[in-house]
């Protein structure tokens, strides 16, 4: 049995930084959030995280022997030794974030993650994924993230990019760059960004559509009135779900998953978006792979941290 009794998980956001004591089996003790503070180049986020983490050790009464480790997750990606090759929202540039951090801590082990890796990781452990070995995690929020998990461990590859799914291409005519240079990304169609594109076009058609002003449509407002059965809302999202049923189909192709798990905050529309990604998904998949089931996340905001800790606990 381990000699350790706690672990923490930590979520670095670009606003604030979620901090999560847990028992070493797993069980949930308490979080809590510090702001992240990107001036000056990021370089107060370590050594704020340091100081918090033994803050809260001191008011559980913790030592160094008492802590099996930290995991962290960060926006940006990740290599072999807990080494970021940068953050742009942070401000890093290459940083050994395992190093400083565990020196700081005063020896204890540190694991570093790709945030949406990380993520997918915690919705494998307690999510939507939870009960499989094999996920692949696609995060719908103003872009889009991804993260694989194999063998219930992060798949991260050569360079920290595996799972980067958002920036798959599968429009080659587009014409418009992509955040990322690129042009054609997954991430211009079936992020919340993308769908409010989509959207304001279909709008700017002069489609007769409930969707009465083109300055401020969401894309939960696609959604809404996509269920109340607004044909051009409803042509929006299946303009998202055949560009993320399709890439799905592509990815399972490589990977061959137990489980999809959509999640971000456009996977709070729900079953209607899952039908619109399985209808596209289920005709273009290999047909070892056509009965893979699509799930959504329950862990929200709170799958990060709980991915961290996973890191150290396995």
């Amino acid at each position: 049995m381990s000699k350790y009794s706690y672990a923490y998980g930590i979520d670095v956001g670009g606003t604030t930084v979620k901090c999560g004591l847990f028992q070493v089996d797993g069980t949930y003790v308490e979080s809590w959030e510090i702001p992240t503070r990107t001036e000056y180049n990021g370089v107060n986020i370590v050594p704020d995280i340091a100081e918090t983490i033994l803050k809260n050790m001191e008011a559980h009464g913790l030592t160094q022997k008492d802590v099996a480790g930290v995991g962290i997750g960060v926006p940006g990606p990740v290599r072999d030794g807990g080494v970021v090759s940068g953050c742009v929202n942070l401000g890093w540039g290459e940083y050994h974030v395992a190093s400083d951090l565990s020196g700081r801590l005063g020896g204890i082990r540190v694991e570093v993650g790709n945030d949406a890796n990380v993520a997918a990781l915690g919705e494998q452990w307690r999510g939507g994924g939870q009960g499989y070995r094999n996920v692949v995690m696609i995060t719908l929020g103003t872009g889009v993230g991804g993260g694989i998990i194999i063998g219930g461990k992060i798949l991260a590859g050569a360079h920290g990019a595996g799972g980067e799914i958002g920036h798959i291409t599968v429009n080659r005519n587009e014409t418009i760059p992509c955040n990322c240079g690129k042009k054609g990304c997954l991430e211009q169609y079936s992020s919340a960004t993308g769908i409010v594109r989509r959207a304001k076009e279909v709008l700017a058609a002069g489609n007769k559509t409930s969707l009465l002003n083109i300055e401020t449509v969401t894309s939960k407002d696609v959604f809404d009135a996509a269920k109340t059965g607004d044909e051009a809302a409803v042509s929006v999202v299946q303009f998202a779900g055949r560009m993320l049923g399709q890439a799905a189909a592509t990815i399972t192709c490589v990977v061959d998953p137990d489980v999809i798990v959509i999640g971000g905050g456009v996977s709070r529309a729900g079953q209607i978006l899952l039908d619109a990604i399985t209808k596209y998904y289920v005709p273009n998949a290999f047909t070892a792979c056509r009965e893979i089931p699509f799930k959504l996340a329950v862990l929200g905001n709170d799958a990060g941290m709980y991915g961290a800790v996973r890191m150290v606990l396995t």
